[in-house]
């Protein structure tokens, strides 16, 4: 709903006006500065500010950032929703995430932060490496009043693998782009079921340490602030935090050095594998991230170095049917098939890459012949 919309100037103000405090209880529709910034299907955002020349009396915000929910369907839906809640909330009080302002039915208030996201190729600079991997440490150590089971990233995956079977099964030749027809052949040239129940044997085979996670720490969701005299970051979008395995969490990110999303033109990203962490950077990262859980040692490095391997398959095969699933329900421009190409074609190429040097087994020498490959 635009900004210029006389009920949507309503709705902002009376939603100000009764849950920020001082000056904010003498705004109305007419004087207060309203600017859309997105939306979409299930969220639409708003850059709310004082009128022009009020002075804060209270210590209260100038500016404050309204999200609004859209409609949410069935009972999942509903459940993410509250679970997402209750993150916001106690990430804002141990200010990991932006401060809440306030909740109310349908929505939200929240810090609005003079920052702007990362970019691809900041993930691997020195300095800002070393901090996300301070937050993704303090992340995971927090408590949060949800299942601690990591059932999150199969049932996951296994909800966006019916989807994909229900998208391959029903999809025709001429309902689509003709440059997709190869994406998909290559699509279907894959047995998601098996791969999935291999991937999962193989990681349930082990006790690997469990945690609360982020799940999605790309250069979008890092924001850096700005008119700081030391780099700080803030994390956002808590749609997919979840207790799961760290491992995931930390391959992922490495994963997410080699794509950049800012590409102005079809498919609207780039791949660039050479652009991963080395060895070294990995290291880097990792010493960073037991500095802050107070875990520092040899073996604990080699320890996530190992699961690194393993879950970035995890990441890979996630990623890639999550493309699958949007390629057929979103409306944003986006490669969806080519990206999710480009994924599990990862995937196959490190599944392949770990067959060879061997598996972690209880003795941390499981070869590939042990492991069923069909």
């Amino acid at each position: 709903m635009s900004e210029k919309n006389p009920e949507m100037r309503e709705t902002a103000a009376r939603i100000c006006r009764d849950y920020l405090h001082g000056v904010w209880k003498h705004i109305t529709a007419e004087n207060i500065v309203l600017k859309r910034v997105s939306g979409g299907l299930s969220n639409w955002l708003y850059d709310v500010q004082l009128p022009e020349g009020t002075v804060p009396i209270r210590g209260e915000p100038r500016q404050v950032l309204l999200r609004l929910y859209g409609q949410v369907h069935g009972e999942r839906a509903l459940e993410g929703l509250i679970t997402e809640s209750v993150i916001f909330t106690l990430l804002s009080e141990r200010k990991l995430g932006p401060k809440l302002h306030g909740v109310f039915p349908g929505g939200r208030i929240e810090e609005y932060i003079p920052a702007r996201p990362l970019i691809t190729k900041e993930l691997a600079d020195s300095t800002l490496s070393l901090l996300i991997a301070e937050k993704m440490g303090q992340t995971h150590m927090m408590q949060i009043p949800i299942s601690k089971e990591p059932v999150w990233l199969w049932d996951t995956i296994n909800n966006w693998f019916n989807t994909t079977t229900d998208i391959l099964e029903n999809i025709h030749n001429e309902d689509i782009d003709s440059r997709q027809l190869e994406n998909i052949s290559t699509i279907k040239c894959i047995n998601f079921e098996h791969e999935i129940n291999w991937l999962k044997t193989i990681i349930t085979q082990q006790k690997y340490p469990v945690t609360f996670c982020h799940n999605d720490m790309q250069e979008g969701n890092i924001l850096l602030l700005q008119n700081t005299r030391k780099p700080k970051l803030v994390l956002i979008d808590f749609e997919y935090c979840s207790y799961n395995y760290r491992g995931f969490d930390i391959a992922n990110h490495f994963a997410e050095w080699q794509y950049d999303y800012t590409a102005p033109e079809y498919p609207f990203f780039h791949e660039r594998p050479a652009a991963g962490p080395t060895k070294e950077q990995k290291l880097d990262f990792i010493r960073a991230y037991l500095r802050t859980l107070s875990k520092e040692g040899s073996l604990e490095e080699e320890r996530i170095l190992m699961e690194v391997r393993i879950f970035s398959l995890a990441s890979h095969l996630f990623w890639g049917l999550w493309s699958i699933v949007n390629a057929k329900l979103s409306q944003i421009p986006f490669g969806y098939w080519d990206y999710a190409v480009c994924r599990l074609k990862n995937y196959m190429y490190l599944k392949e890459k770990l067959l060879i040097s061997g598996l972690p087994g209880s003795d941390n020498t499981l070869k590939r012949k042990s492991i069923d490959t069909d």
